[in-house]
């Protein structure tokens, strides 16, 4: 689409973004790429949303996202306004990309060297070295497929969902994860090790839609990667990014209301109310059309009709630092695997309590970055899956310090006394995704990623109602995972400019002379 010729309008146009995790970021500075000006508020002290930073002892524990992958998303947002992201932040390869041990004492090194992999391979089933190599060419076939052509294209319409239907159908999109990867792999480790992809964006292997097997290959392209300094250090990034464009950020500024306003809409925070042409909401969802759009037409049956979804799994995160070291015995990024592997998801997705076992997702930054602990010392976070608060209404506040025990005593196997050595701890629980982020039934990733609540079945990137309203972030199109909500972004920026080239915008705003192409 070429630049459109907004010389002639009457004043610029004023954008607000409401939350400023990695959608949210993204979504602002491709606007102000693009000359909208754009004020992003963010509830909490420190941006970044999910992604915050806490701080304790000396010890640097991001909150999460710590699995970066397809850097070239990121890359991009620098690019757009001519400057080079390596002179912001240092994105450095992990290798291997996880660790995967089972409880029988397996271990598999998941890996980008190719020798290495295929040798794990054959020595857990010859047979699977080839069927591997079929897997490898599916992933890649629903990766030029589904990242290439779709991932940062709205799906505003049915009719853009049948286009696509018959590629998607092909691909075989209307199988799981889990199924996808059995057609190829028989030996029930490979199984895991090829299909726990779907738990770090939200879903479960075994209804996640098998479109999503293209993680497989986004990350043998592009590798793994981790932040020096911590996702932190890349949310800081961003933030000075936007800012040197001269976009405005407002931390500690809860958005409390949502409504219209003249051709655009109001943003009520901290008391006071402004007035801005268009609202992209990086908040959840639900939260947006329950509470922030409470009273306006259409929310309420929008928010019932969400609440009828099928919502991602929640998270227990534990974080903690040690006085010894650790670094030495353990991978950046290790998944342990518990006794069950589709019995456990099936309960954490579809259960009513907290299941007895437990399977983990340790992160330990210190291997990679140092700097992230005292001398002599390691930081970690360690992850279980968890029900969320509509499948498990849990006491969360009384369950946590015996779960967070049971979870040290655990990695014990891999971190020789352990307690010990643990000299701070804190934790996220369900309960903190809902009132801390707002998000509905404290689901960790907004809507679980099935085929049916995907491209157009998910909430879409603009509002029908209302116009001067659109999305970005894990609720909406293509979905949660950082690659996903960047590109959220860039599918969302791209129908902002779109619809002010139209006029469908409020066709008497202003907008700056030479208003910037910013979807690729």
């Amino acid at each position: 689409m070429s630049s459109p010729d907004l010389s002639r309008r009457a004043r610029p146009v004023h954008a607000a973004v409401v939350g400023s995790g990695f959608g949210g970021l993204a979504a602002a500075i491709r606007l102000q790429t693009a000359g909208v000006r754009t004020t992003l508020y963010e509830a909490l002290d420190k941006p970044g949303g999910r992604a915050y930073v806490y701080e304790d002892q000396g010890f640097t524990f991001d909150a999460g996202p710590t699995v970066i992958t397809a850097p070239e998303c990121l890359e991009e947002l620098f690019t757009l306004s001519g400057r080079e992201m390596r002179d912001y932040v240092e994105l450095m390869p992990i290798e291997p990309f996880y660790r995967l041990a089972w409880d029988d004492g397996s271990t598999f090194d998941y890996t980008n060297d190719d020798d290495a992999l295929r040798a794990q391979i054959h020595a857990m089933n010859p047979a699977d070295v080839a069927g591997y190599e079929r897997f490898l060419k599916y992933s890649k076939d629903v990766f030029d497929e589904g990242y290439g052509k779709l991932v940062h294209t709205p799906f505003m319409r049915f009719w853009d969902m049948i286009k696509v239907a018959p590629k998607l159908i092909k691909l075989g999109a209307q199988r799981s994860v889990y199924g996808a990867v059995s057609r190829f792999i028989e030996n029930e480790h490979l199984r895991e090790a090829l299909s726990f992809h779907s738990l770090l964006i939200g879903g479960s292997p075994f209804e996640t839609s098998a479109i999503y097997t293209l993680i497989h290959h986004l990350e043998r392209t592009w590798g793994v990667h981790f932040p020096r300094g911590g996702t932190g250090a890349l949310v800081q990034a961003l933030v000075r990014l936007f800012e040197e464009l001269g976009g405005e950020l407002r931390l500690s500024s809860p958005v409390d209301r949502l409504e219209p306003a003249g051709e655009g809409g109001r943003v009520h925070a901290l008391g006071e109310a402004r007035d801005f042409d268009l609202v992209v909401s990086n908040a959840d969802v639900h939260h947006t059309y329950e509470r922030l759009l409470d009273g306006a037409p259409g929310a309420a049956k929008q928010a019932k009709k969400l609440a009828k979804k099928d919502w991602s799994m929640s998270l227990f995160v534990l974080y903690f630092g040690t006085d010894r070291l650790y670094r030495d015995r353990l991978a950046h990024h290790t998944i342990l695997f518990g006794p069950r592997y589709k019995g456990l998801i099936d309960e954490i997705f579809h259960g009513h309590t907290l299941p007895e076992d437990f399977s983990l997702y340790l992160h330990a930054p210190t291997v990679t970055d140092p700097s992230l602990a005292p001398p002599g010392c390691d930081s970690f976070y360690v992850l279980s899956p968890v029900p969320n608060l509509g499948q498990a209404d849990l006491d969360w506040d009384a369950i946590a310090p015996e779960y967070a025990e049971r979870i040290l005593a655990a990695l014990e196997t891999h971190m020789p006394d352990l307690r010990q050595h643990v000299v701070t701890k804190r934790w996220t629980t369900p309960f903190t995704f809902r009132d801390e982020l707002r998000s509905h039934l404290g689901a960790a990733f907004s809507l679980a990623p099935t085929l049916t609540q995907s491209a157009w079945f998910r909430p879409h990137n603009r509002d029908a109602k209302h116009p001067w309203l659109y999305f970005a972030g894990a609720g909406t199109h293509p979905g949660a995972g950082v690659p996903g909500v960047i590109n959220s972004a860039k599918a969302t920026a791209g129908l902002v400019l779109e619809d002010l080239a139209s006029g469908r915008l409020a066709r008497d705003l202003g907008a700056p002379t030479g208003i910037a192409e910013v979807t690729a």
